[in-house]
């Protein structure tokens, strides 16, 4: 028997064994197969996922309510697992508040369009960005908000542009991780950090300062609420929305 055959046979009787072992402890243990999916519900960074709550699976109006009320705002449609503003109704919300969290999702723009991902939101003010604060969601192409890199997609809005611009153009999936641990802040656009700030700190003082949110009283002062996908006129696509808890009393629990 040839050396390359004995390498062949060799491989496939091992591809058999981390089958079988798969099958074996699978239900415990991740194995090494798991771990190269792909696709759009894959993990960021190669990460395994664990913990996470799906928001837009069959429990989905569960999960949501509109900023102004309570009900399923009417503009807002969901199939097949993907959320599109269709028409007007206003902001969408989750029901539930988070403190500190890791959120993912994919997001896709229409041409010009414009959209944004806003949190540890406060309810009962006239919108959701006056106390939470804002990952853009932007055509950098063709909207006027993209020739300024603090408004671009991906970014903390006007205040952290984007470093690097990582951003797919209009009509592809863009995929989005912020990660919030007390006022560490952090976005993450198509598997590169973005955005990496600290709230109150004297980075943050100055940008804020010299910023249209410097007499805002309520802005990014929150250390819980909601996250809100906001309605600003245009079709916009999420999916793959997906959140995790890292509150140390969820962790515990």
């Amino acid at each position: 028997m040839s050396a390359k055959l004995q390498l062949a046979r060799r491989g496939g009787f091992a591809s058999l064994g981390v089958a079988l072992l798969c099958a074996a402890v699978g239900l415990v243990v991740p194995c090494a197969s798991s771990r190269a999916a792909t696709g759009p519900g894959a993990a960021v960074d190669g990460e395994q996922e664990e913990g996470f709550t799906n928001l837009l699976g069959d429990d989905a109006k569960d999960h949501w309510r509109g900023y102004a009320d309570e009900g399923w705002p009417a503009g807002w449609k969901l199939a097949d697992g993907t959320l599109v503003r269709a028409g007007g109704g206003g902001d969408i919300m989750s029901k539930q508040e988070y403190g500190d969290f890791d959120l993912r999702l994919d997001w896709k723009i229409s041409e010009g369009g414009n959209s944004g991902i806003i949190y540890r939101v406060s309810t009962g003010d006239p919108a959701p960005y006056l106390s939470g604060m804002e990952c853009q969601v932007l055509d950098n192409q063709r909207h006027a908000d993209g020739k300024n890199p603090l408004t671009s997609a991906g970014g903390l809005y006007a205040l952290y542009a984007p470093d690097p611009d990582a951003c797919k153009p209009a009509g592809e999936w863009n995929q989005v991780r912020i990660v919030v641990r007390g006022k560490h802040v952090q976005h993450y656009l198509n598997g590169k950090k973005v955005v990496d700030c600290v709230i109150g700190s004297d980075d943050w003082n100055k940008r804020l300062a010299a910023s249209k949110f410097a007499g805002w009283e309520k802005f990014a002062k929150n250390d819980r609420g909601h996250f809100t996908l906001q309605d600003h006129g245009d079709e916009v696509w999420y999916r793959n929305v997906r959140i995790k808890s890292l509150d140390k009393k969820s962790a515990a629990e």
